[in-house]
């Protein structure tokens, strides 16, 4: 009976002692944990620089239709662009940043050429362009977002494209609806109802 006593004993002392040094193992072991997470997968990362390319160009050509267009739906329409675009470009290069992400600080190609052409470009003429680029534009982005809402491996990520799908949704209806109107108006011009689709 003594001998059970003393090894219970034992046991607890060994625990009590052994606390401590566990506690310790446990505080040196979290540093590297955050960092094996921090390395996004080759897909999430290609995500992040397609959206972060993506929302650069939604800003540029958001300030120039707001220089640019003759109609006020899509001036309002830019200036949308900017606002919301401008805010999920902040989130995402912090999310990036966290990540040891490298963010594009420039448009690649495509979105470049897109922007000098509209840049030439002023009135009806900017805005039934414009407008049909926003329309591709956002049913490209919402496709991809809603992939990533799903199958992203990095937590941030995955929380960032969730919460962004209603807004690049409604980004989406408001590209079309303002399209339509456009159609509408431009239909009883020739020039204009030949050119839109």
């Amino acid at each position: 009976m003594r001998t059970r006593s003393g090894f219970v004993s034992a046991l607890v002392l060994a625990a009590v002692l052994a606390g401590p040094a566990l506690a310790q193992l446990n505080r040196a072991a979290t540093p590297t944990a955050p960092q094996a997470q921090q390395q996004l997968s080759q897909k999430d990362l290609s995500f992040v620089k397609e959206a972060a390319i993506g929302g650069m160009a939604e800003v540029e050509l958001g300030k120039l239709a707001e220089q640019n267009a003759q109609s006020d739906q899509v001036k309002q329409f830019g200036s949308r662009m900017v606002r919301d675009h401008g805010g999920a470009n902040n989130e995402l290069g912090m999310i990036a940043s966290g990540k040891s992400a490298v963010l594009p600080d420039k448009l690649d190609q495509k979105h470049m050429q897109t922007r000098d052409k509209l840049a030439k470009m002023k009135g009806a003429e900017f805005d039934r362009a414009y407008m049909r680029d926003m329309v591709q534009d956002h049913d490209k982005d919402l496709k991809a977002f809603r992939q990533q809402a799903q199958s992203a491996t990095d937590p941030d990520l995955k929380n960032f494209a969730q919460k962004m799908v209603p807004v690049i949704e409604e980004h989406d209806k408001l590209a079309h609806d303002t399209m339509k109107s456009l159609t509408a108006v431009g239909s009883s011009h020739p020039a204009p109802a030949g050119r839109s689709r």
